[in-house]
C-alpha cells in the first residue's frame, strides 16, 4: 500500500491544512471517536478466531480483518498526532485513499464470511461478523465527517451530548442483504489493481458470483493482459502506481482493438470529479470501494448487458449491410450499372434515345421439337450452360445482355457503354455464339440477327424490373434473325456496308420483312483475316 503523503501544498477547504488562524479542536476526543468502531472490529474479530465454532476455513479471511484494523490504529497514532497535525500539511487525498483501503478490506472480507456463513449454516456467526461490517462502515461515515464534510478547516459543530460524534451514526450492523439472482451469461473479467488485497478480495467475490476473473497487478501489465485475452469487461482502479487508471483508460480507448472493451473504475476515493474525467474518457461506470455486493454485480451485469446489446446490433448492422451488398449484386445481375445507379438515386428509370445502337437477336433453331422429345430438367440444363457461355462472349465484346425470352438471346452495344463500330462488335460476338453453338453438347444451330440504328431504353413497371429497349432497330433485327441461315449472321444491306470491308457474306436478294417490305438482306459467314 503506497504511504500518504506527510507534507505537500494545503488543499483549498482541507481540514488538516494547518493554519495559524484556523481553530484549534480536541484531537484526543477524534481519536476517541475514530477509536471506538476499531475496537469493536478487533474485539468482534477476536472472539470469532477464539471461538471453536468457527470454521477453520474462516481463519484466514478472519486473520485479515484484525490486520486491517491494526493497520488502522497505526495510520490514526501516526497521523493524528498533536504534533504532526499542528506544524504538517497534510494531503488529504493521499490521507483519505491510505485511510479508506484498510477499511475497504474489512468490510469486503467480513461481507464475504456473512455469505460463506449463511452457505453453511453457520448462523451464530452472522451477528458477530454483521457488527464488524457495521462498525467498519461506522468508521469511514466518521473518517468523512472530519477530513472531507468540514469548509473551514475544522469538524462540523457536533451535538454536546456527544462531542464529535455525528448524530445518527451508531454500530448497529446493516440489515441483511437481498437475494442474489444467478448470472444469466457470466463475463470474462479482468481486475487490475496493485493492492493484492483489494485484488484478492474483488476475484472471490466475483468468482462466487458466477463470472470468470483474471488479475493485473499494475496499469502495464492490465494492458498486456488485453493484448493476449479477451475480456468482456475491465474493473480498473483508478489510484495505482506508475500508470494510474485513467492514464491506462486512455490507452486503452485510443488502441482500435481495445476501445471497444468496456470498463468500470474503481477508487475508494467517490469525488465527483474524477467520476467526470473517467466517464468523459470512455468509462461506462465508476464505482466506489467499498463495494455494496449486490450493487457491484447489478452494476456489473447492466456493463455486460450493455455490451452484448452493442455487439448484437454491430451483428445486425454487418447482416443488413450483407444482405445490402447481395441486393446490390443481384440488381447488378439484373440492371446494368448505370441504370442501378440511376434507380438508387431516383427511384425510377428514366428513358432515353440513344441514336447508333447494335441490336443482336440470337435463336436456337428447331428448339420447340427439340424441347417435344426430352425432359424439361435436361432442356433447362443444357439451356443454362449456352446462355453462360453466351453471357461471357458478349462481355468480351462489349455488349450488354438485355434479356432471355426462351431460346431467344437479345443483346446490344453501344447503349451504355460507347463504341466505336457497334455494328462490327455484334457481328464479331454473333459469330462466336455460333462456333460456341456447334461446340456445344446438345448439337443445336442457331440463327443470328443484327440491326443498327435508333432506340429509346429504359424500365417501365414498378414490380420485377427489367431494363429493355425499343424501335425499328429493335424490330428489325428480331425480324432479320428470323429470316437468316442457320450458322449465319444476318444483316441488312445498309449494315453490310458498314461492315463489308472487315467480314466474308453473301446477298440473299430480296427478302419480305414484316413491318418494313422487302429487303436486300446480306448473310455474314466470317470475318476477313
Amino acid at each position: 500500500m503506497s504511504q500518504p503523503k506527510k507534507a505537500g501544498p494545503r488543499k483549498a477547504g482541507s481540514p488538516l491544512g494547518h493554519s495559524p488562524r484556523a481553530p484549534r479542536f480536541d484531537l484526543s476526543k477524534v481519536r476517541h471517536h475514530l477509536r471506538t468502531p476499531i475496537n469493536h472490529i478487533l474485539g468482534y474479530c477476536e472472539m470469532l478466531q477464539e471461538d471453536e465454532h468457527t470454521p477453520e476455513p474462516f481463519q484466514a479471511d478472519l486473520q485479515k480483518i484484525h490486520a486491517g484494523g491494526r493497520q488502522l490504529l497505526a495510520l490514526m497514532t501516526e497521523y493524528f498526532d498533536e504534533e504532526i497535525f499542528g506544524t504538517q500539511r497534510l494531503d488529504l487525498f493521499q490521507l483519505c485513499h491510505a485511510l479508506r483501503t484498510p477499511v475497504n478490506h474489512i468490510i469486503g472480507y467480513g461481507e464475504m464470511l456473512q455469505e460463506q456463513a449463511e452457505d453453511l449454516g453457520r448462523k451464530k456467526l452472522l451477528a458477530d461478523l454483521a457488527k464488524i461490517t457495521g462498525a467498519a462502515r461506522t468508521w469511514l461515515a466518521l473518517m468523512e465527517e472530519y477530513l472531507i464534510t468540514p469548509a473551514a478547516g475544522a469538524p462540523a459543530a457536533a451535538p454536546a451530548a456527544t462531542g464529535l460524534l455525528p448524530p445518527g451514526l451508531g454500530f448497529a450492523p446493516p440489515g441483511p442483504m437481498p437475494p442474489q439472482a444467478p448470472v444469466q451469461a457470466p463475463g470474462h473479467l479482468l481486475v487490475v489493481d496493485d493492492d493484492q488485497v483489494n485484488r484478492d478480495m474483488l476475484a472471490r467475490r466475483l468468482r462466487r458470483q458466477g463470472f470468470g476473473v483474471a488479475l493485473a497487478a499494475s496499469g502495464l501489465e492490465g494492458l498486456q493482459a488485453l493484448r493476449t485475452d479477451k475480456f468482456d469487461l475491465v474493473l480498473l482502479d483508478l489510484v495505482m502506481p506508475g500508470l494510474d487508471g485513467y492514464q491506462v483508460l486512455a490507452r486503452l480507448k485510443s488502441d482500435a482493438a481495445l476501445a471497444g472493451v468496456p470498463v468500470i473504475m474503481l477508487s475508494a476515493l467517490d469525488q465527483d470529479q474524477s467520476i467526470a474525467r473517467c466517464i468523459e474518457a470512455g468509462a461506462e461506470d465508476y464505482i466506489a470501494k467499498p463495494f455494496n455486493p449486490a450493487c457491484l454485480r447489478a452494476r456489473i451485469t447492466a456493463c455486460l448487458e450493455k455490451q452484448r446489446l452493442r455487439e448484437q446490433e454491430a451483428l445486425f448492422l454487418r447482416r443488413i449491410q450483407q444482405e445490402k451488398q447481395r441486393a446490390d449484386e443481384l440488381l447488378h445481375i439484373i440492371l446494368p450499372r448505370d441504370v442501378v445507379t440511376e434507380l438508387k438515386a431516383t427511384g425510377a428509370v428514366k428513358a432515353r434515345r440513344f441514336e447508333n445502337v447494335g441490336v443482336l437477336f440470337c435463336d436456337i433453331v428447331g428448339f420447340a421439337a427439340y424441347s417435344d422429345r426430352r425432359p424439361p430438367e435436361d432442356i433447362v440444363a443444357q439451356l443454362q450452360t449456352l446462355v453462360e457461355a453466351f453471357e461471357g462472349i458478349a462481355d468480351r465484346h462489349r455488349l450488354e445482355k438485355i434479356k432471355t425470352i426462351g431460346d431467344s438471346f437479345m443483346a446490344v452495344a453501344g447503349l451504355l457503354r460507347p463504341v466505336a463500330e457497334p455494328a462490327l462488335d455484334c457481328v464479331r460476338c454473333g459469330l462466336e455464339m455460333i462456333a460456341a453453338t456447334r461446340a456445344h453438347a446438345a448439337n443445336w444451330q442457331v440463327r443470328v440477327g443484327v440491326s443498327v440504328g435508333p432506340v429509346v431504353a429504359g424500365v417501365v413497371g414498378r414490380k420485377k424490373y427489367q431494363y429493355d429497349v425499343w424501335g425499328d432497330t429493335v424490330n428489325t433485327a428480331a425480324r432479320l434473325e428470323q429470316a437468316g441461315d442457320p450458322g449465319a449472321v444476318c444483316v441488312s444491306a445498309e449494315t453490310w456496308k458498314l461492315l463489308a470491308d472487315h467480314c466474308e457474306g453473301r446477298s440473299k436478294g430480296s427478302v419480305p420483312i414484316k413491318g418494313k417490305g422487302a429487303l436486300e438482306v446480306f448473310c455474314v459467314t466470317s470475318l476477313r483475316p
